[in-house]
């Protein structure tokens, strides 16, 4: 997300939101078909359409621009 502007960053629906934080916990397309109860292919079409949103070509640029536009952020683990 080189110098965009906050006013830049794509709006995700509620279930891209859900699903965008569950791939930054580390869940497979999998998992989290399993956790939300939709399955796999649902799932692989939400990634899809978040990274042309955002106008990436991998997960990892999905994730380095959320990240980097404040849509997922880093969270503490207990001691």
């Amino acid at each position: 997300m080189d110098r965009r502007k906050m006013s830049e960053v794509p709006s995700l629906t509620q279930r891209e939101q859900e699903i965008l934080q569950l791939i930054w916990n580390g869940l497979k397309n999998r998992e989290i078909g399993d956790r939300l109860h939709i399955s796999v292919k649902t799932v692989e079409a939400h990634r899809a359409n978040m990274m042309k949103k955002f106008r990436v070509s991998n997960t990892a640029q999905l994730l380095k621009t959320a990240f980097e536009g404040h849509l997922i952020h880093l969270r503490r683990l207990s001691s």
